[in-house]
């Protein structure tokens, strides 16, 4: 093994290679779990008899990482991963700010800090001693959902149309692990280019619905499809209060930036919205009159005030306001 013991970039899980020391910070664990993995695998290549020793930093034993840092009288080369950083005691904390600035020659630390401020001077000193970095943050836009699942499939050697790759996110997007899973699936029991037909076939009953979805095709005046996936999400067990809140902070926002001009940064700020969300609420408000949304927002009040208890039906409420603002742009 021969790792740089000055690289201090950033970089990708799927490309991160074994090196002194190894940071893996953000919340998503299953990214945690494929760089962990990545790791092992490249280490072996080169070094196939490599021990893996895992250490759980918020039960940690004092002295225990310096012991296995010690040179070994045998020689060999080692993994160390240490999960729960962002859980250390004071024991993880004091031996691995000792560690660090001196990394045994035959050693991989890979770390796992999910985030929060426990363990702060330790990521401070990471840093200062480049450490090299993966970034496992949650993947939250449907976009980068996308990216996933064509590089799952680039990294399968196999293709899938990009209608399929929306279907899959559709169908399974709110796990990264379902959604990883489901792309191991659709490569290994066919052939060919994967199609949204197939994607359908597989996962067609799993479409999550969210309010906001929902709230986006009604916005979009597609009043037909709003109310199928409405209807849907009810009949998994959706609740219609968070519904009508979904639908009434996209409609705010389009009423916040109907008729007014400026950068999207700029407004972004007085608006108190982040800038795609500007840009996505002037998108959707070419479609409205004011007095369209001014009826809209009337609707919405009542569908909250009856959704929390003053209708005996809740879910016509729902369906009444979806209707409305699917229909609201033309009035």
């Amino acid at each position: 093994m021969s790792p740089n013991p000055a690289a201090s970039v950033t970089v990708s899980w799927r490309e991160v290679t074994p090196a002194p020391v190894i940071l893996l910070l953000g919340p998503e664990e299953y990214l945690a779990g494929r760089s962990f993995e990545a790791v092992r695998h490249r280490m072996r290549e080169t070094e196939p008899d490599a021990e893996t020793v895992r250490l759980d930093a918020a039960h940690y034993e004092p002295g225990s990482l310096i012991m296995l840092g010690s040179p070994s009288l045998f020689g060999g080369t080692q993994i160390i991963e240490a999960r729960g950083l962002a859980q250390m005691n004071d024991a993880f904390l004091q031996d691995a700010l000792q560690y660090i600035p001196q990394p045994a020659p035959d050693v991989v630390l890979v770390m796992h800090h999910a985030g929060g401020t426990r363990g702060k001077k330790l990521l401070d000193a990471l840093k200062a001693q480049k450490a090299v970095l993966v970034e496992c943050q949650p993947l939250k836009k449907d976009s980068d959902k996308a990216d996933f699942v064509t590089a799952e499939f680039r990294t399968a050697r196999r293709r899938i149309e990009p209608d399929a790759v929306r279907a899959l996110v559709a169908a399974v997007g709110s796990s990264l692990s379902e959604l990883a899973a489901a792309c191991h699936q659709l490569a290994s029991d066919s052939e060919g280019a994967v199609s949204a037909e197939l994607v359908e076939k597989y996962y067609g009953g799993r479409v999550e619905v969210t309010g906001f979805k929902v709230a986006d095709a009604a916005l979009a005046g597609r009043g037909g499809q709003a109310l199928t996936m409405l209807r849907h999400a009810l009949s998994t067990g959706a609740d219609p209060v968070p519904l009508v809140a979904a639908l009434a902070m996209k409609l705010r926002g389009v009423a916040k930036v109907y008729g007014v001009r400026g950068n999207s940064a700029q407004l972004a700020k007085e608006l108190g919205m982040a800038p795609w969300q500007v840009d996505q609420a002037r998108r959707e408000a070419q479609r409205w009159t004011p007095d369209g949304l001014n009826h809209c927002i009337q609707v919405l009040a009542e569908a909250d005030a009856q959704v929390k208890g003053e209708a005996r039906d809740p879910v016509y409420a729902v369906e009444r306001a979806v209707t409305a603002i699917a229909l609201g742009g033309s009035r």
